[in-house]
C-alpha cells in the first residue's frame, strides 16, 4: 500500500470533522435524532417519520461535494475501476450490513461512541476489524 504523504491534509481534515461533529450535534439538540445516513435515508421510506427535514439533510449531504468543488482552488481526482456489478453487489452489502449492525458508521461511529454506547462501540470496533481485513485481502490477492 502505498501513501501519498504529501496529499495530507490535515487542516481540511480538521475542518470537515468539526463540521461533522457540529452537524451531528444540531441534530441531535433540535430533531432529537442520531445522525446515521442508514437511518436517515430509510426512515423517507417510512410512515410518519418526519421526512421533510430527512430531505433536507440528503440535499445538503449530496450537494457539499459539489459546492466545495466550486469554491475550491483544488479539485481531487476520483478515478473508479471497478465494473458496475461490484458497485451494486457492495452497495446491496453495504445496505444488508447496516440493516444487520441496527446501523451504519456515521450512526455507531460518530454519534455512538460520542454517546459512550457499548453498542456502538462492539459495532465500530467490528466496522475496523471487517474493513481492514477486507483491505488485507483485496491487496493480498491483487
Amino acid at each position: 500500500m502505498w501513501i501519498d504523504i504529501e496529499a495530507f491534509t490535515p487542516i481540511e481534515s480538521l475542518i470537515g470533522g468539526v463540521l461533522i461533529g457540529l452537524a451531528a450535534m444540531i441534530l441531535i439538540l433540535f430533531c432529537g435524532r442520531v445522525m446515521g445516513i442508514s437511518g436517515i435515508i430509510g426512515g423517507i421510506f417510512q410512515k410518519n417519520s418526519g421526512v421533510l427535514w430527512r430531505v433536507f439533510f440528503l440535499v445538503g449531504l449530496f450537494s457539499a461535494p459539489w459546492l466545495y468543488q466550486t469554491l475550491s482552488q483544488t479539485i481531487p481526482v476520483v478515478e473508479i475501476t471497478a465494473s458496475w456489478w461490484v458497485i451494486i453487489l457492495a452497495g446491496l452489502l453495504v445496505g444488508f450490513g447496516t440493516r444487520l449492525g441496527s446501523g451504519c458508521t456515521s450512526g455507531h461511529g460518530v454519534c455512538g461512541l460520542s454517546r459512550f454506547s457499548l453498542r456502538s462501540l462492539a459495532s465500530t470496533l467490528i466496522f475496523m476489524i471487517v474493513a481492514i481485513l477486507t483491505v488485507f485481502l483485496v491487496g493480498f490477492f491483487k
